[in-house]
């Protein structure tokens, strides 16, 4: 399929993978506008409130004794916290206007004052880290002694956690929204087969489970170490921001993250990134930029089959140098033999022009870039 230069969408002929559970089709609908081909993998589920047990007991702890000081790390999971206090009809709300209540961000912070609380401080970051660094500064007093509750979304916390107990605070956490396994998990395994199959470009993760979930499902089917290479070499993944990150940074996968940890400002990121991975080359009069699934030849989108667009890849990786046949039979999908290559060689030419790709005689093929 050949698209015209005003036609041409930023992501067309890519394709990106979205993991999030929550606001899935929001992001996909982001993606999809600017061109992108929505691979649906949601790694994550959310328990129920009303069925979580963990946080009836971590409420009925926090409301045993009065509560010095309460963090609120995001506005739908701390709201959440309390309207499932006052369904099972827990005077949480009432508890907490004793304490001093930090909001991590302004979504936090319009949940906290929603309830009819007080939000004595946020950080300019929205992080944990800083959230921490003001506990331990001093301006909220001591914290040896104090009772201290933790809303938690997912994700653990570790380090503004395990930071507060060093000074001898009591530290409740509370794990709003715990999030587990899908119940079906045939989506991730195949996204796992897809990504080492190289038809995945990009992946997206609005959560640290996410990203972690992926790398679980990839070891149980004993394709950890591929799937990290992958991304590590080819496959974009892009993270809302630090923490969702974490997972991937700590098996070295590098991660790309918006300025603000917003699912528009993460669509933003993918439309930013994946397109400048590619170079746009020159050859002679024309101008060739290879994507995942297609390639662009002067502003027009040029959709290619598997075998001509392997070719096409493995040509792009190394412009203007002679690739030998047997080279490239090793790039085919599915395998093939010399007469595939030429093949293939004979599409690319009748879909992109002539010009280029060029023969070396008794050499190979070659960008003539």
């Amino acid at each position: 399929m050949l698209q015209g230069p005003d036609d041409v969408l930023p992501l067309a002929g890519y394709t990106v993978a979205v993991t999030a559970a929550r606001r899935k089709e929001e992001l996909g609908a982001l993606l999809d506008r600017r061109g992108a081909r929505v691979l649906y993998a949601p790694a994550i589920r959310i328990v129920p409130l009303s069925d979580d047990t963990e946080l009836v007991a971590a409420t009925r702890q926090v409301l045993s004794a009065p509560v010095d000081l309460v963090v609120a790390t995001t506005g739908v999971g701390f709201r959440g916290w309390l309207e499932a206090a006052d369904a099972w009809d827990l005077p949480l709300v009432d508890h907490l206007r004793s304490a001093r209540v930090l909001a991590r961000g302004p979504k936090a912070r319009g949940a906290i004052r929603g309830a009819g609380l007080v939000d004595a401080w946020s950080p300019e970051s929205e992080s944990s880290a800083e959230v921490l660094e003001h506990l331990l500064s001093g301006q909220e007093g001591p914290m040896a002694g104090r009772r201290i509750a933790v809303q938690l979304h997912g994700d653990p916390l570790p380090d503004l956690v395990a930071g507060l107990r060093d000074t001898g605070a009591e530290v409740l956490t509370v794990p709003v929204y715990r999030w587990v396994l899908p119940e079906d998990v045939a989506p991730v395994r195949r996204l796992v087969g897809q990504v080492l199959a190289g038809a995945v470009d990009a992946i997206t993760f609005t959560s640290a489970p996410a990203a972690a979930s992926l790398l679980q499902v990839a070891a149980e089917l004993g394709s950890h170490d591929e799937l990290v290479a992958a991304m590590r070499d080819r496959v974009m993944a892009v993270a809302v921001g630090s923490v969702t990150a974490g997972p991937l940074e700590a098996v070295g996968v590098p991660t790309w993250q918006p300025e603000r940890a917003r699912l528009g400002a993460l669509a933003r990121e993918v439309v930013a990134r994946l397109p400048e991975r590619d170079p746009v080359l020159r050859l002679g009069e024309l101008t060739l930029q290879v994507r995942g699934t297609a390639a662009v030849v002067d502003g027009r989108l040029i959709e290619l089959a598997p075998g001509p667009m392997a070719v096409l890849r493995a040509l792009a990786r190394r412009p203007g140098v002679v690739v030998a046949r047997p080279e490239l039979v090793g790039c085919l999908p599915g395998g093939g033999d010399e007469h595939a290559v030429e093949m293939a060689v004979t599409r690319l030419r009748a879909a992109l022009g002539r010009g280029v790709v060029e023969t070396v005689v008794k050499r190979g093929y070659r960008l003539p870039v």
